[in-house]
């Protein structure tokens, strides 16, 4: 680490300089002790000077394996059909729309942290952001995979898009599934935009630091001829206002739209007013916990904890604690309103999920939902990483169970008791899960691998609140121009 030149040494004993620093300590984003300098090398270090290292190729090479997998079970798919797969009568909607409902959920705490966190000035996010708007990014690649292949004929995906048709025809604009392609492209445009809008200026110092010719025009490309002037930093400011009051609606119209492809339908379970925001928050719920299982990993590998501290852990923790609360909130109120509704329908499906054949599922979503994320009220919990680690994952378990539940059980017995039926995911169903997940991780290796995780020239700004104020808390998040 480059010497601390910018923050001169305090006065009097150990024992004062310990008394004077802790609560500049408790309320800092980063650890004291940085300077510009060093917070640049530690980050840029990473992608330019750091050698790769094995533990890099072996995790790649997993990824990549699952990412071969997925292929070949998409080419199967597309020769063979959808028929390998366990979608029958009345079960139509299997792994599919459940992974797809899972994957955009999960992209919302990028949205979230990027945008609206940023409107409200929480300095808090500085540190996560940058990856987590590019797991955004990667999420809704995967989500967008499984829509197109649920259509049987993915070759003929554009007919979902209103482009001029010499022949008349346009697209079923009351089909809930053409929402989900306007919504979806909107999100994917618009993350797209303000990730790269953001890395402009790290681009830009990639490009100057690098050895590499190759690199070196790699990065200059990238980076649009970004110089620092006072005319770019203005415009940078103005381009993520902009992107951000965009992309702030986006967290609810988003995931509000993939409730309506369930709740817009009078099958049991589904037709429910509560599902948009009951969406919403399971989607800020799940996308929160995958930011904690991949953030503590990360901070661990690369020895970024004093970028990402037990401040960012225990925020997060508490937002998932939050949102984890609106979900119990909203099982709840569907077991009452199924009650309170007396439709004979809603009661036996609430039943069924709670007595049923898929009743061990029922349970441990609530197991891993609701009532595992409660220990997260403890300070001790909170400030241990292996725990909120181990929590977030089982978030994530429980969050993919929650759609199975909503999708698989309220097709399965519907109101014609001569078609019932059970359902169960193929080894082809689980292939492209498996692989899905392959591909994001790849995506993700790669992104570690050749952009910074964090954004610099923002972390930068908080270099003053540990070194050069003491822990002042005046600071001017929104100022660009360091």
């Amino acid at each position: 680490m480059s010497e601390d030149t910018g923050s001169p040494p305090e006065p009097g004993s150990r024992a004062q300089d310990i008394a004077s620093a802790a609560p500049q300590r408790q309320a800092a984003v980063i650890e004291p002790g940085h300077t510009y300098a060093s917070v640049t090398d530690k980050i840029s270090a990473i992608v330019l000077t750091r050698r790769t290292t094995l533990g890099w190729f072996v995790g790649f090479g997993v990824s990549f394996a699952l990412v071969l997998l997925l292929m070949y079970a998409i080419a199967y798919l597309l020769a063979v059909g959808i028929g390998i797969w366990g979608v029958n009568v009345p079960v139509a909607w299997g792994f599919a729309i459940v992974n797809f409902v899972w994957w955009i959920g999960i992209g919302h705490a990028g949205t979230l942290i990027s945008a609206i966190l940023l409107l409200m000035r929480q300095e808090w996010r500085t540190s996560i952001n940058r990856f987590a708007e590019a797991m955004t990014l990667f999420a809704v690649a995967c989500a967008g995979l499984f829509p197109i292949l649920h259509l049987g004929r993915p070759w003929f995906f554009y007919w979902l898009f209103p482009y001029p048709s010499t022949m008349g025809v346009w697209p079923q604009f009351r089909s809930p599934l053409v929402w989900d392609v306007f919504a979806v492209s909107t999100y994917a445009t618009v993350s797209l935009l303000f990730w790269y809008v953001g890395l402009i200026p790290d681009l830009a110092t990639l490009r100057d630091r690098s050895q590499h010719r190759l690199a070196r025009a790699s990065y200059g490309l990238l980076a649009m001829g970004w110089r620092g002037s006072a005319r770019h930093w203005s415009r940078y400011q103005m381009a993520s206002l902009l992107l951000a009051g965009l992309a702030t609606p986006l967290v609810v119209s988003v995931h509000t739209v993939v409730s309506l492809d369930f709740a817009v339908a009078v099958v049991p379970g589904w037709h429910s007013t509560i599902f948009p925001p009951y969406f919403v928050a399971g989607a800020i719920y799940s996308g929160f916990a995958m930011v904690m299982t991949l953030s503590i990993p990360i901070r661990a590998i690369y020895k970024l904890e004093d970028f990402i501290t037990m401040r960012h852990l225990q925020n997060m923790a508490m937002i998932i604690l939050a949102t984890g609360l609106i979900v119990a909130y909203g099982y709840l109120m569907e077991v009452f309103m199924a009650w309170y509704g007396g439709n004979p329908y809603e009661e036996y499906m609430t039943l069924n999920r709670m007595r049923g054949p898929y009743a061990p599922l029922y349970w441990a979503l609530i197991l891993c939902n609701i009532v595992v994320p409660q220990v997260l009220w403890f300070n001790r919990v909170r400030a241990n990483v292996l725990a909120l680690f181990v929590i977030a994952l089982i978030v994530n378990i429980g969050m993919w169970l929650e759609r199975y539940i909503i999708v698989v059980t309220s097709l399965h017995r519907d109101f014609l008791p001569s078609s019932w039926g059970m359902y169960a995911g193929t080894r082809w169903d689980w292939a492209t899960f498996v692989g899905s997940i392959g591909l994001f991780l790849a995506l993700l290796f790669l992104f570690l691998r050749f952009l910074p995780m964090i954004s610099i020239f923002e972390l930068r700004e908080l270099v003053a609140d540990t070194a050069g104020r003491s822990g002042s808390e005046t600071s001017s998040p929104g100022g660009r121009g360091h």
